[in-house]
């Protein structure tokens, strides 16, 4: 799971796209909260992973978001561009 899971991390930050808790872990076939569990730390690479409604990695600080989270507005909110675009 940890291996899907740096996957995608490592395309959102390649991409840099945001993406929302529930496609990431409709993608893995997991419930949002155990995604957010398998995270682990808030860092700037995991921030990308979003909440829906706003469009904000939960409980966060400033200092822990990626500089660069905010450059456009698109958020993958759908599983099937993940499975698509990366084939898990």
């Amino acid at each position: 799971m940890q291996d899907k899971i740096t996957i995608i991390r490592d395309y959102l930050n390649k991409v840099k796209t945001r993406c929302t808790y529930n496609a990431a872990a409709k993608a893995l076939g997991i419930k949002a909260p155990e995604l957010k569990k398998l995270l682990g730390d808030r860092t700037p690479e995991n921030s990308w992973f979003v909440n829906t409604g706003a469009g904000e990695p939960v409980g966060y600080d400033d200092s822990e978001k990626h500089p660069e989270l905010y450059r456009t507005n698109r958020i993958i909110e759908s599983a099937e561009v993940l499975t698509r675009n990366l084939g898990i």
